[in-house]
Formats: C-alpha cells, sequence, structure tokens
C-alpha cells in the first residue's frame, strides 16, 4: 500500500481504520523455527538479485593471493593504479542498483551514494577479504540491516537483527539471533523469527524487548503485513528457562496495533521497550510516524500486551524532519554514572527521545523533560530539538536501539552501520553490513547538553601490544609516522594541545568552517587540521584523516570541529568518500582527545569522551594488510601542535556458530 501522502491536517473523523487480514488459527502457533519453515514466496527484487549474484560468483575465480602479491602487483604509486592480472580480479558487471524497501513503505536500503555505479573497479580477492571486519558484529553471509531487541538473560547478551538469509542486499526480512557473555565473542543461533504469518509474511521488521518485573520478556515488532500494510505484533519465549531463548512464539491474536486513523498503512513502524505508568498499572509503548511531513512519536498504553489504546495527542513532533523510525525513548541520570532502567523518572532524571530520519538516514536525538501524566517530552533546547539538533552519530549509522543492562546497571546502544559501496560488489563480498562495538549512554555532567558515547570496557580485552608515543611536536604542515607495524586492528587513543601563544594571538580564522563542506584534511588554515591518519599506505595514496579544526572569530571565541574526511580513502570509484563531523564542545582546561576503533573497513572515532561520534567505512586498495600505516599529521598553517597516544593492536573477536549439539535438552 502506499503511504498517506495526503497535504490535509490530521483529522481521525476523516480516515478510516485498517481492518487485517486475521490469521485463521485458533490456537498458540508452535515455535517459529526457521530451519524447518522455510517462506516459499520470494520478491521479484530478491529473485533479481540472486539472479545476478549467481552470474557473479561464476565470474569469480576461486582463492586468493598472498598478501606479498598483494604489495607488488601492478600498483603505481604515483596514482589511480594499474588494473590487477585477471587471475586475481573480480569485476562486477556494470549493473544500475536495485531499489529495496521503498515499495514496502520502509526507507531505502540500498545505498546509492556512488556517483556512476557503472564506474566498477577491478577487486581483487584479497581486497574484498580485507574489508571483512575482525572484531564488530556481523553475520557469516548475506544482508544485515537494525538490531532488534537486545537483552540480558540468564548470563548471556542476546541480540537479534533484520537478516535476509537469502543475499547480500535487502529482503525476505527475518529475526537474525546472537548471544553472547561479554558483547565482543559471538555465537550465532538459529533464526529466532521468520516471516510466516498473515501478518509479518512480508518481513519481520524492527522491534524491541520489554523485561517485566516476574522476569517475563515480551517483544513488541513491526510486520508487513499481506497487504503491505505496517502492524504492530507480540512475541515471547518458548522457554523463559532456557538461557539461549532458542525458541519464540508469535501471539495469535496478533496484530496488537495497526494504523489508527489518519495515519499511513506504511507510515506505522519499530515499537520501544515499554515502561510502566506512574501507578505501576500500565504498561506504554512509543513508536514512529508522520502527519504529512512532521515526523511524530505516537503513544499507547496497556496492561497486557495484547490490547493496546492510543493515547489522544503525540509524545513529541517537530515539523518538518519527516518520517520517524526506529524511535527509542529512555532515561539519562544527571547525578550518576550508571545507567537506567526504562521506566525510571523523577528527581535527577533527563530523558532521550531518538529518531532515525527516513528522509536524511541519520540519527537524531534530543535532551528533554517527560511528563508521565500527560505522556508529553519537551526538549530542554527547541533548537536542538529532534531531527535539527545532535545527532548519535555524524558519519554512516542507523536505525540504532538501546537497552538498559540490568547486568551492569549500564544503558548500552547498538546500531546499524550499512555499506557505502556499490551494491554489485556486496554482492561479490557476499555480505552487508556490520554492528558497531557497543557503546554506554551517560549525560555529560560536564556540559549539560548532550550525552557521552563510550565502547563497552569488555573491548579492552582485545589489545595486545601498545605503543606508546609522547610529546610528538607537530610543525605547520608535518606528517609523522608511527611506527607500529601492520595497522589494521587497532584501538588508538590520541591527545593534542595546540600551542596557546599562537592560539590566542590569531584573531580571526576559519569563520564559518563547516566539516562536511570544508573539502577535508587538505584544506589548511590558520588552526588546523591536525589529527591523526589511518589506513594509510606508505606513499600517502591513499589514507583517511580523522581530525581538528578550531576556528576562531573576530570576537575571540574559538569554536572546535571534530572531522573524519575519506576522499582519500580509497582509489576505487565505486565507493562513496564524504567529509564527516560537527562542532564539538571543548571546556577551558581540557585537551583534545579522540579514541579511533580501527577495523578493516570501518573506523569508528570519539571525540573528548565521546561527545562526537563519527563512524566511517572505507575500502583501501593499498593500504590494507601489511601496507597500512597510522601517522599524525599537523596541516594547520599558523600553528604547531603537541600530541601523544597510545596505541594498541587488537585480537580478533571470536564470532562463530554455537555448537548446539553440546547442549542437553
Amino acid at each position: 500500500m502506499a503511504p498517506n501522502n495526503s497535504s490535509q491536517p490530521y483529522d481521525p473523523e476523516l480516515a478510516v481504520s485498517y481492518a487485517p487480514l486475521l490469521d485463521q488459527s485458533t490456537s498458540d502457533h508452535p515455535p517459529s523455527v526457521p530451519h524447518s519453515k522455510r517462506r516459499v514466496k520470494v520478491l521479484v527484487g530478491i529473485f533479481i538479485s540472486s539472479l545476478f549474484l549467481l552470474t557473479s560468483v561464476l565470474t569469480i575465480f576461486l582463492g586468493s593471493p598472498e598478501e606479498s602479491q598483494l604489495k607488488t602487483e601492478g600498483i603505481n604509486a604515483g596514482g589511480l593504479g594499474k588494473p590487477f592480472p585477471s587471475s586475481s580480479s573480480v569485476s562486477p558487471r556494470s549493473l544500475n542498483p536495485v531499489s529495496t524497501g521503498v515499495s514496502h513503505g520502509v526507507s531505502e536500503k540500498t545505498f546509492r551514494g556512488v556517483s556512476d555505479p557503472n564506474d566498477v573497479y577491478p577487486w581483487t580477492n584479497a581486497m574484498l577479504s580485507w574489508q571483512r571486519t575482525s572484531y564488530h558484529f556481523q553475520p557469516e553471509r548475506n544482508w544485515m540491516n537494525d538490531p532488534n531487541g537486545p537483552l540480558y538473560h540468564m548470563g548471556w547478551y542476546h541480540l537479534f537483527y533484520q537478516y535476509n538469509p537469502d543475499s547480500a542486499i535487502w529482503g525476505n526480512i527475518t529475526w537474525g539471533h546472537a548471544v553472547s557473555e561479554d558483547l565482543i565473542h559471538w555465537l550465532y543461533l538459529p533464526f529466532a523469527m521468520v516471516p510466516d504469518r498473515p501478518f509479518d509474511i512480508n518481513g519481520v521488521w524492527t522491534g524491541s524487548a520489554t523485561i517485566l518485573p516476574d522476569g517475563q520478556i515480551v517483544i513488541l515488532y513491526t510486520g508487513d503485513d499481506a497487504d503491505l500494510v505496517q502492524v504492530q505484533n507480540l512475541a515471547y519465549p518458548a522457554n523463559l528457562s532456557d538461557p539461549l531463548l532458542l525458541d519464540w512464539i508469535k501471539y495469535p491474536g496478533n496484530p496488537v496495533m495497526v494504523p489508527p486513523p489518519g495515519i499511513g498503512l506504511t507510515d506505522f513502524r519499530d515499537p520501544t521497550t515499554a515502561w510502566l505508568s506512574p501507578d505501576g498499572e500500565k504498561w506504554l509503548v512509543t513508536l514512529g510516524s508522520k502527519i504529512n511531513k512532521t515526523g511524530i512519536a505516537l503513544v499507547y498504553e496497556t496492561e497486557d500486551f495484547k490490547s493496546f489504546q492510543l493515547l489522544d495527542g503525540i509524545m513529541h513532533g517537530v515539523p518538518g524532519t519527516g518520517m520517524w523510525e526506529c524511535v527509542d525513548f529512555y532515561p539519562v541520570s544527571t547525578v550518576e554514572e550508571n545507567g537506567l532502567d526504562t521506566s525510571i523518572n523523577g528527581p535527577g532524571v533527563k530523558h532521550v527521545l531518538k529518531a532515525s530520519l527516513d528522509d536524511d538516514k541519520c540519527d537524531y536525538y534530543a535532551l528533554g523533560t517527560y511528563d508521565p501524566y500527560t505522556n508529553k517530552w519537551t526538549p530542554d533546547n527547541p533548537e536542538l530539538d529532534v531531527g535539527i539538533g545532535l545527532r548519535y552519530d555524524y558519519g554512516k549509522y542507523y536505525a540504532s536501539k538501546t537497552f538498559y543492562d540490568q547486568n551492569k546497571q549500564r544503558r548500552i546502544l547498538w546500531g546499524w552501520i550499512g555499506e557505502t559501496d556499490s551494491q554489485a560488489t556486496d554482492l561479490l563480498k557476499g555480505w552487508a553490513s556490520v554492528q558497531n562495538i557497543p557503546r554506554t549512554v551517560v549525560f555529560d555532567k560536564k556540559t549539560g547538553t548532550n550525552i557521552l558515547q563510550w565502547p563497552v570496557k569488555e573491548v579492552e580485552e582485545l589489545r595486545r601490544d601498545v605503543s606508546e608515543f609522547e610529546n610528538i611536536k607537530l610543525e605547520p604542515g608535518s606528517i609523522v609516522p608511527l611506527k607500529i607495524g601492520s595497522a589494521t586492528q587497532l584501538d588508538i587513543i590520541a591527545s593534542f594541545e595546540v600551542d596557546k601563544d599562537a592560539l590566542v594571538a590569531t584573531v580571526e580564522a576559519g569563520v564559518g568552517y563547516n566539516c562536511s563542506t570544508s573539502g577535508g584534511a587538505a584544506g589548511r588554515g590558520l588552526l588546523g587540521p591536525f589529527g591523526l591518519l589511518v589506513f594509510a599506505d606508505e606513499s600517502l595514496t591513499e589514507l583517511t584523516p580523522v581530525y581538528f579544526y578550531i576556528s576562531k572569530g573576530a570576537d575571540g571565541k574559538a569554536e572546535t570541529h571534530f572531522c573524519a574526511d575519506e576522499t582519500r580513502s580509497s582509489e576505487a570509484p565505486d565507493v562513496t568518500k564524504q567529509v564527516y563531523g560537527s562542532k564539538i564542545p571543548v571546556l577551558e582546561g581540557e585537551k583534545l582527545s579522540a579514541r579511533l576503533l580501527v577495523d578493516h573497513s570501518i573506523v569508528e572515532s570519539f571525540g573528548q569522551g565521546g561527545r562526537t561520534v563519527i563512524t566511517s567505512r572505507v575500502y583501501p586498495t593499498k593500504a590494507i594488510y601489511g601496507a597500512a600505516r597510522v601517522f599524525f599529521f599537523n596541516n594547520a598553517t599558523g600553528v604547531s601542535v603537541t600530541a601523544s597516544a597510545k596505541i594498541w593492536h587488537m585480537e580478533s573477536a571470536d564470532i562463530r556458530s554455537f555448537p548446539l549439539e553440546s547442549v542437553v535438552n
């Protein structure tokens, strides 16, 4: 069904309700067991992509060249390079990317940032193999997108995720399932839910888990039903005493929520974790929608998760922001360091409201106050409202979801990191997308205006072989190699001190600076850029700078920017190369600091303790394997910088299938 694109105001009296096709079963369905029940219906787009995948695979020569071959075959240090010999290269046929998702009323899942999909690079098997990450979560193969229903149960962290078991592009969306004891090492489990009922036959879409006070677990998720209408469904574990939660039951009375009058049939999705009403008698849940071009969060209440009532009005809306997807809503403490259960409210608490904007594919959040009696949320600063202010991540990052980890009293953030190469190349690789390293989320008590995101402590267990660099003087225009050997899997913590006298003496510099429109790290100013080069080859023909840039107005006020530049990250023409970033708060007396998690084709960069975060997807052709290097750089013209860093090589995470044969039933 097409979205409701009417330009008329939302008027329930003029609207009609959607009546879904009911599941004809009169008893509880058995657990959804994907390996025994597979969907017969195949979408046309997936059929086409599968044919293309088969054709592409037939063109691939088996086996990967050794690293020594990669270093010596056909690369010109001074330019774009010569083609690799045919024995080690794979070339996807030119093909305009197939649109995915839009026909079902969700955001476009095919990345369209590649300027010319027909200008393909002769990728080698070794290059494509190198792109797979080593300590970020991703499935063994095929497509993945949104993280779903994360939770902690009986010693295991559970991650569910949108997954296509048939292809490396979006479609046939199923709930993949993995478990971990530490959020780093993961074990794949059988699918949790597959599209096999009238209320989700076209896709088991995004949802959230709620743990009730008695320990019961309920999941609310969006189903794409037989009429391509977005409806909300209930599922629960078949056996709550099973630590792995292998089997799930879909409530036979689904759907439990359908688009209300005046809401488009494809503008109603992604329910949040529920929270308790002040009297403790009812549960409330919000989900995303829109009215014309105003993004909104609707609120429903329930006593049993089977019967829901839409509350009057909306929790919040922002004109001009369009469809809100993957809404998230949770409290943060303004006085303590720990996370809070989703139902907590009162003194010393602010609430984060977050929405993924369908229009620009970015995740925006705002801090504010929630009134549980009126079910209204009010932003602290209307100029930084949802969709027009702060973002979780200024790079490639979308459809995020948090959960409260009752095991360690913290709030954990997951997010989908998609590809920025071509669809054809993803089909050649046989996989697409990763999840971020889980991040803790707390209120920034120093600024009072933002949250702080930081990689979970557990990732530090992968560190080994630390190298330390202290007080390296970076003169204007200098580049200093950091000799650590191969630089493919790293955890970097760096700090930078700008010459104070030069900073004070500078009257005006870089007024109006913007990371995205600046031209990247090659654009020189009096007070920047300076920072780190990662995924750089020895000759610097490929490099990915992560850096600070200070601008200063005539009033003497300085503003600091934190940026990541992909424009020279790869010689391949069929990948997107953008400059990401934003202004970043820096308080009096603070050094400039950055932490980078480097893992093959991904860099997660955290500025000033996580006030600003940027995730980059990069696809080098030269700066891979042993050829990858790290450098300090200072491309400012009027200031010297003193830099220090600790750099750890990172072990690979153990991510594999769970040995179910060893589980005693």
